[in-house]
């Protein structure tokens, strides 16, 4: 097995006035040619938005992506005709496929009318689909409960079969993974060609690698299922776990 540690301080970032995003591998105008990817996924983006603020409807295609929210919430509209607020513990999935225009705001306003000022923090992650061209798609599923019995939930998944997925991408080499553990909480995680470990918040022990703080991540090669364990505060992770790598580019 092959570990590479990223730091938080390591991402690319993207600052301006309402929005603090650090990303993972290259995105926008933060170009390097050897950190385009990690297997599969394509994205992993940590964005912080201002409340009233947010990005204006813009296009995507031929892309699976996939929101999560850690603190606040966020309004999703697009060209297909979904709409809804995004919050912790939500799982949602966009296909973009043959082209999907749709935009992602922190409403300045509570759905029970009282105005308010606080940020929005979400991850988004964006994989390869299987096949490009597919008619373009909308998925989501509140999933607390599950995060709350502990232990890794299946966020996402592709496989033919994966009944437990609280959403389905169109990447059968792909599964995501979350996790809300209590301080000391271990998990394994996933034996994988390709693993990709993502902490938000908190903090993480990694068997046989060190500690990750919030920001951190890890990309396993040839993972063998090595166990992970909470911090004296707990954490949240995503863990993608990916059978194949990206081809053509």
């Amino acid at each position: 097995m092959n570990t590479d540690l990223r730091r938080s301080d390591e991402r690319y970032a993207t600052r301006i006035s309402w929005l603090d995003s650090k990303h993972s591998f290259s995105f926008g105008g933060h170009y390097d040619p050897v950190n385009t990817h990690f297997g599969l996924l394509l994205v992993n983006n940590d964005d912080v938005v201002a409340a009233g603020s947010g990005f204006e409807t813009h296009p995507h295609r031929d892309m699976e992506i996939v929101t999560w929210v850690l603190s606040g919430s966020l309004v999703h509209q697009d060209s297909e005709g979904h709409s809804g607020v995004l919050y912790p513990g939500l799982a949602q999935r966009m296909s973009a496929g043959t082209g999907i225009l749709h935009s992602e705001k922190n409403d300045s306003w509570r759905l029970g009318g009282e105005r308010h000022d606080d940020p929005v923090h979400f991850v988004q992650m964006w994989v390869a689909p299987d096949e490009r061209g597919i008619r373009p798609g909308y998925e989501q599923l509140d999933i607390n409960a599950d995060l709350d019995r502990g232990g890794l939930v299946t966020v996402a998944s592709g496989r033919p079969g994966d009944a437990g997925a609280a959403i389905r991408i169109r990447q059968q080499d792909a599964t995501l993974y979350a996790g809300r553990l209590a301080a000391g909480e271990t998990v394994r995680l996933p034996a994988a060609p390709y693993v990709h470990l993502f902490v938000p918040v908190g903090r993480l022990d990694v068997e046989g690698a060190g500690t990750l703080d919030s920001g951190d991540s890890a990309r396993l090669r040839a993972a063998d299922g090595q166990r992970v364990s909470a911090g004296p505060d707990g954490a949240e992770i995503l863990v993608w776990e990916m059978h194949a790598a990206i081809a053509g580019w």
